[in-house]
């Protein structure tokens, strides 16, 4: 019996087999830091800068890739309180976040809208007029984007559903507009609470995050031709959220928690790390890609992919802080 109980005991993972420090005191060489600050990194259409937020409820900036000089923005835009900046494939820019900050929970899910950003130098943020939930899918291709709604969004619909909108963004007036709206998928109650992720395939696909009970997620994707959906990730208890594809459409980057077996601790959006994923929808090709968990309450997250597949932008973050929130941007070589 005490044999029996000792073998138990040494088969359970531990959060103790993580090392004390931080991965940045050891990066592998495929690693290097762009910014000590910021999050949500998008890197623009010709690969050449990243825009990426200061903070959550902050300011927009973006950083050149080749003198590495920073600019700001939104910084014209008095007590700015936005969460996410993205690229459109004219240059333009869109933003995601409420008009003015109540508090975290009601500012980052009722309040939460799509504004159009000139690429102008001096440009002032529009509003679209649509409010919306978390991210959204901006086409690397065309100007058609995706984003989803809840109840908190969309009061018509019922508390815990949620549902996939594409819609095309119209620049052709004087003010920006969003177009051709078209419900593409829709879930019921919170079973699975819908996030837009990536166009693929020429835009005839996209992959999206279904949020599960329990803190848990699945990486899904739709065919906007048929409708049908396919679950990726395949791996049920675990934490697996799309972010970032590969301009082939073969694989994705996903945030996810696979590790935990190994290194112990809490599946869920806490313990992550970036993985790599064929969409072949097998869920069997997972890569490992950064080993930021490996380390005492570190993750690492948000990532994106150039469009020459030639490199990924994440963050550093902590284990304890809200989804999104990170501590500087970082660059994963894939070919230098």
């Amino acid at each position: 019996m005490k044999m029996l109980l000792a073998l138990a005991i040494l088969s359970v993972p531990s959060a103790a087999q993580r090392k004390a420090g931080s991965q940045l005191d050891r990066l592998p060489p495929q690693i290097e830091i762009l910014t000590h600050f910021g999050e949500r990194a998008d890197i623009s259409p010709d690969n050449r800068s990243i825009a990426f937020m200061a903070k959550s409820f902050g300011d927009a900036m973006t950083i050149d890739l080749g003198t590495r000089a920073i600019r700001c923005l939104t910084c014209n835009v008095p007590g700015a309180v936005f969460l996410r900046v993205m690229h459109l494939t004219t240059g333009d820019y869109i933003l995601i976040g409420p008009e003015r900050f109540e508090n975290i929970r009601t500012s980052r899910a009722r309040d939460n809208e799509l504004w159009f950003l000139s690429k102008a130098r001096g440009s002032k943020p529009v509003k679209f007029g649509q409010k919306m939930s978390e991210g959204i899918a901006i086409s690397k291709k065309s100007l058609k984007v995706s984003f989803s709604q809840t109840h908190e969004q969309e009061p018509s619909l019922a508390a815990g559903a949620s549902r996939l909108i594409v819609a095309d963004v119209d620049l052709s007036g004087g003010t920006p507009k969003l177009v051709n709206q078209k419900t593409v998928r829709e879930s019921k109650d919170r079973g699975c609470v819908i996030e837009a992720q990536d166009f693929y395939d020429n835009d005839t696909k996209m992959t999206f995050t279904c949020y599960e009970p329990e803190g848990l997620a699945s990486v899904m994707g739709i065919d906007l031709k048929t409708g049908a959906v396919t679950n990726f990730s395949k791996a049920p208890g675990t934490y697996n959220e799309v972010e970032g594809i590969f301009s082939d459409g073969r694989y994705t980057c996903v945030e996810a928690d696979r590790q935990v077996e190994k290194l112990g601790g809490k599946h869920g959006a806490g313990n992550i790390d970036i993985w790599k994923l064929k969409l072949d929808g097998s869920g069997k090709d997972f890569v490992r890609l950064t080993h930021f968990n490996d380390f005492e309450g570190g993750k690492a997250s948000n990532p994106v992919v150039s469009t020459d597949a030639r490199f990924m932008a994440f963050q550093t973050a902590k284990t304890t802080d809200p989804a999104g929130v990170g501590y500087g941007i970082l660059l994963y070589w894939f070919k230098k």
